[in-house]
């Protein structure tokens, strides 16, 4: 099972460690964070006690309006299933938590705070766990974003993967992965393409060797992650094959369960691949938005043999 630590929390958001600070390599492997509000009033049944627990201001000021006994009992009751840790958001002052410190001490549970209002660390938070904890693959090709759109670049090696990230590049377009590329399943329908972190602005070019293509061509050259929505085979091409077609056969690739939309186009010399590229991005998403270029021919065929039939004698 994939996770991470509450000290990586703590790195990322730069918390403020309240309480607990021995035991910040305490696991998160669950994705989304929970604010406690049944749980204060005795309801336990479906307490996701594995998720770092949020406390905001309501929370806290429920807690504040009880008696010394009841607070003590019900913040107990909750310290007692061992979160992974606590977030205290909007910087509430140190003062009114000392009860919440001295239970996470004696529990052994980090207790943190953030200056973040709490919808928006939730948010972050969310965020951020979700990919971290996402199930990955790794998978050899080649990941460009092209006029904000994801496809996930691959064949054999040689085939001109990189080449033609290159060009991508060269026209305006960014790079996310090269030969590495990381593949995160954040839902059930979405893929996000990444780096694995030591390949990161790199491009292998054969006779030439490796260039940063942030340094070469600026900062808009690369991106840290796209979300994958094409998945394009470069293949050789072969004289007896038919590549014609006014419409082609929807076809799918799977990664981790996730179908994503897969073309495959042919090489051969003098063929613009790059722009092939481009054409078949801006393609799906006219499609996206309901467009068929095929469909809108065969219209304009069947309208044409109708005015040929109404104009014989």
């Amino acid at each position: 099972m994939k996770f991470i630590t509450v000290q990586d929390l703590v790195n990322r958001f730069h918390l403020e460690i309240l309480a607990g600070h021995s035991e910040l390599h305490r696991p998160i492997a669950k994705s989304r964070v929970h604010r406690p509000g049944l749980e204060f009033v005795g309801y336990f049944d479906f307490f996701p006690q594995q998720r770092v627990q949020v406390l905001g201001r309501k929370e806290i000021t429920y807690l504040h309006k009880q008696s010394e006994e009841e607070r003590d009992s019900r913040i107990g009751h909750v310290v007692q299933y061992h979160p992974p840790c606590f977030v205290v958001t909007w910087n509430q002052e140190i003062e009114g938590l000392r009860y919440l410190i001295a239970h996470c001490e004696r529990e052994r549970i980090p207790l943190l705070r953030t200056p973040d209002s709490t919808s928006k660390w939730i948010g972050l938070a969310d965020s951020y766990l979700t990919k971290m904890l996402a199930p990955e693959i790794q998978v050899h090709g080649v990941c460009v974003n092209v006029a904000g759109i994801g496809i996930l670049l691959r064949g054999k090696s040689g085939v001109g993967k990189s080449e033609t990230a290159l060009t991508l590049i060269r026209r305006g377009h960014r790079l996310v992965a090269d030969d590495a590329v990381v593949l995160k399943k954040i839902n059930p329908e979405t893929i996000i393409g990444t780096h694995d972190g030591k390949t990161k602005e790199f491009l292998a070019l054969r006779s030439v060797g490796l260039i940063n293509v942030a340094r070469i061509y600026g900062r808009g050259a690369f991106q840290e992650e796209t979300r994958i929505v094409l998945d394009i085979e470069l293949t050789q091409w072969k004289e007896n094959e038919l590549y014609n077609e006014l419409d082609v056969e929807p076809k799918f690739s799977s990664y981790m369960d996730v179908n994503i939309p897969h073309i495959q186009i042919s090489l051969q010399p003098g063929r613009d691949v790059a722009g092939l590229v481009e054409a078949a991005a801006n393609n799906w998403y006219l499609k996206l938005q309901g467009y068929s270029a095929a469909e809108e021919f065969m219209q304009r065929i069947e309208a044409s043999v109708q005015q040929q039939q109404q104009h014989k004698p």
